[in-house]
């Protein structure tokens, strides 16, 4: 089994910060991808950020300057750090992870449950 737990949403006025956590756990033999997408009021989801293990980042253009994404390989962790938020920032922010299981020979996704930011005007 592999989780993926995240914190840290919450509501924060525009020009604010926030940062998110995920952390994987469970039979994990190894990280690829991890990093974060978001779900707004009637839209689709969207990539926010990816980092490799390598540790190359990847931003939506939409957050490039403001978001800053960042991992702890050991504790197979991901942290979005959130600056300077406007109201179209909030969404439901979803955990992503691309790994492989130790019960697994392939790679595969993950998904974490998902943790709401509210950014008020």
């Amino acid at each position: 089994q592999v989780q993926l737990v995240e914190s840290g949403g919450g509501l924060v006025q525009a020009g604010g910060s926030l940062r998110v956590s995920c952390a994987a756990s469970g039979s994990i033999f190894s990280t690829n991808v991890m990093g974060w997408y978001r779900q707004g009021p009637g839209k689709q989801r969207e990539l926010v950020a990816t980092i490799t293990s390598g540790g190359s980042t990847n931003y939506a253009d939409s957050v490039k300057g403001r978001f800053t994404i960042s991992k702890d390989n050991a504790k197979h962790t991901v942290y979005l750090q959130m600056n300077s938020l406007k109201p179209e920032d909030t969404a439901v922010y979803y955990c992503y992870a691309n790994l492989r299981a130790t019960f697994s020979r392939w790679l595969a996704d993950y998904w974490g449950q998902g943790t709401q930011v509210t950014v008020s005007s």
